[in-house]
């Protein structure tokens, strides 16, 4: 089942923790770590959060940041004041602010980016097709996007990749 977020879920996990990808349930089904779903909306927004200022959130407002919609100019800036908010509440640490990718490599749909290409092929499988990719959801793109970052270990790429059908 596909929740609103984009993240592919079974029936009884949907419910609990929708936002969620299957991939990051191991790591972020406690909310331990920041899930795709949050990262996808903090890029958005153009704030840093470090994974030590997430856990000093309490974890109902964790899952409030999962949960809030961040599409379009107004729930953006609410989105952006929440997290703002949070920050300073519960970690007593300025906003870290960045800035904000307008055109995205991910949100292309006309070509599959050529990291995610290099790291698929690094890894021994085929990167998604040009309609396969088109098919995803922006936030499976932006997951595998992250996913395929220089210095990263990237352990989730190929479970994603699984989750999303592109490997079978």
């Amino acid at each position: 089942m596909k929740s609103p977020s984009g993240a592919v879920q079974s029936d009884s996990a949907a419910l609990q923790m929708p936002g969620v990808f299957r991939f990051e349930t191991d790591f972020a089904g406690s909310l331990h770590c920041v899930p795709m779903s949050v990262r996808m909306k903090l890029d958005q927004v153009g704030i840093k959060l470090s994974l030590k200022q997430w856990n000093r959130v309490p974890h109902a407002e964790r899952r409030q940041l999962i949960e809030q919609p961040c599409d379009g100019a107004s729930e953006t800036e609410s989105y952006k004041r929440n997290v703002a908010a949070l920050i300073e509440k519960h970690t007593s640490t300025a906003v870290e602010f960045a800035a904000v990718d307008e055109s995205p490599a991910w949100a292309e749909t006309n070509a599959v980016p050529e990291r995610i290409c290099e790291w698929a092929r690094s890894v021994g499988v085929a990167p998604p097709t040009l309609p396969r990719w088109a098919a995803l959801t922006p936030l499976q793109r932006f997951a595998l996007f992250k996913l395929t970052r220089p210095g990263h270990s990237n352990d989730n790429f190929l479970p994603a990749m699984r989750e999303f059908g592109i490997l079978t």
